[in-house]
């Protein structure tokens, strides 16, 4: 696997459309506007390779990026109000067609908002992944935007939140800023383990 050589694939709109899986993938998750195009863009050390944009629920396809013999999937965004009955019906079949399929999935990475506690959301789909034993990383971003009492908090709401959902299988939770770079290093030496079964 080799980050810094990411080239964009494809872009899936309808569960039909999901290119064959031929190699190991790794899945970015979480809500519209966490910030996953920007942490996804620091990772692979690529400025727009995916696409930024301040207005929520821009990412409306499963974005494919290929990764040197594997492949990192952007998952569209979940929980923005603002859009259709029919939108949110075709992002969930969509997303959820993706977890069902038959695909060497290595590692879900669930992305969250630091600054906030974990919504209903984020909590559904961390009990998703986790009920179907999707191996899964816990990312928080934007980091760099709170006082160091407000980082320990935000780390021991998900420690709370782990416990009172009773997951039984490990789950990584690593605190991350696109600003600085916080995280990321630790983010990618989680997906080499998680492709190639070794660190960089």
């Amino acid at each position: 696997m080799k980050l810094e050589n990411a080239q964009f694939e494809m872009a899936a709109g309808l569960y039909n459309q999901l290119p064959v899986c031929d190699m190991p993938e790794v899945a970015f998750a979480g809500r519209s506007n966490v910030g996953k195009s920007s942490l996804i863009n620091k990772i692979l050390k690529r400025k727009s390779l995916a696409r930024v944009s301040s207005q929520p629920g821009k990412t409306a396809t499963i974005n494919f990026y290929n990764i040197g013999g594997a492949r990192l999937v952007d998952l569209p965004g979940y929980g923005f109000a603002k859009v259709s009955h029919s939108e949110k019906n075709r992002w969930r079949e969509l997303i959820e067609g993706y977890f069902n399929d038959e695909r060497d999935l290595r590692l879900t990475v669930l992305l969250m908002d630091s600054r906030h506690k974990p919504s209903e959301d984020d909590l559904t789909m961390l009990r998703y992944l986790t009920e179907m034993k999707k191996e899964t990383m816990i990312v928080l971003t934007k980091v760099d935007k709170l006082k160091p009492t407000k980082r320990e908090e935000s780390l021991s709401e998900i420690e709370q939140c782990l416990s009172a959902l009773d997951i039984e299988q490990d789950v990584t939770v690593v605190v991350a800023s696109s600003e600085t770079g916080e995280g990321v290093e630790d983010i990618r030496e989680v997906l080499r383990l998680a492709v190639d079964g070794e660190e960089g």
